[in-house]
């Protein structure tokens, strides 16, 4: 299963992390996987491609793990472009979890349970 959890800051998206394979088809041929990684590097590129703000992002391919964190001190423009596409993948996430439920699954981190925040 996928996991993306999201970090949050009250209300404010600050990150998140992407961990393991879905398991819907086999590699190269796994929809679900696909759908996460381009919404993933949708958000890479626009952030720091498109905008320059400089995000953090480390990754571990050997053990399927993303991790992706906004910089602090932005603007108040930039702030609101990220929230706002950030705001859509979870969104999108939700969405897809709804189609595969047993392959991916989206958590916040606000949550006191670690329960999936949408499901």
């Amino acid at each position: 299963m996928t996991t993306v959890t999201f970090h949050m800051d009250g209300s404010r998206i600050v990150g998140f992390d992407v961990r393991g394979h879905s398991g819907y088809g086999e590699e190269g041929d796994d929809i679900v996987c696909a759908a996460v990684s381009s919404a993933v590097n949708l958000v890479n590129a626009t952030v720091n491609d498109v905008l320059g703000l400089a995000a953090t992002v480390k990754t571990d391919p050997a053990s399927a793990w993303l991790s992706f964190h906004l910089p602090g001190g932005l603007s108040v423009t930039d702030e609101a472009t990220c929230q706002n596409l950030l705001a859509g993948m979870m969104v999108y996430f939700a969405e897809l979890h709804q189609l595969y439920p047993p392959y991916f699954q989206v958590v916040d981190d606000s949550s006191d349970d670690g329960e999936p925040a949408y499901s």
